[in-house]
């Protein structure tokens, strides 16, 4: 079914404010695959804070021309799912988890940063930790050299302690 023109547009215009808020793009090609399973997709992407959509090419062409994401226009071709994120890596995260358990899905490329990304650009995207993780690496790295240092003069204040003692 065609859509009309005040269709298109507020499909453009929808799309265009995603992607305004938007840090990262995936774009993966999904022919072949079950309803059930870009099913079970979706839902992974919303809990994950991924907008994903099935988009016309041309459509999402209008929608991020003057955008970051332009730079991938010319890969926008054929059945693809568009995943955007406002968080860095969950759109690239989601969609190559949901890959590696689904061959039918394909990674055609993605965004980052205004940076086209190939397939493995992608992968190396959704292998770095999430922010929670990263903040809480870097709360641990702070902590360390105190706790270290309070274990340091607890000892020795326990040893001058057994010094006095042993003194009197």
């Amino acid at each position: 079914m065609s859509l009309n023109r005040s269709e298109k547009e507020a499909v453009i215009t929808e799309v265009t404010g995603l992607a305004a808020k938007a840090q990262t793009l995936v774009i993966a090609e999904y022919r072949g695959i079950t309803v059930a399973s870009m099913d079970k997709l979706r839902v992974t992407a919303r809990n994950s804070g991924v907008s994903l959509s099935v988009l016309k090419n041309t459509l999402a062409r209008r929608a991020v021309a003057g955008s970051p994401f332009e730079v991938v226009a010319d890969k926008m071709t054929g059945p693809l799912v568009y995943g955007f994120s406002e968080d860095a890596v969950a759109a690239a995260k989601v969609v190559a988890e949901f890959a590696k358990t689904n061959d039918k899905l394909v990674i055609r490329g993605g965004v980052y940063a205004g940076k086209a990304l190939d397939v493995e650009g992608v992968k190396q995207l959704a292998s770095i930790p999430s922010k929670e993780v990263l903040l809480a690496q870097l709360c641990g790295l702070l902590k360390s050299p105190i706790s270290r240092t309070a274990v340091v003069l607890g000892a020795l204040a326990a040893k001058k302690g057994e010094g006095e003692t042993a003194a009197a």
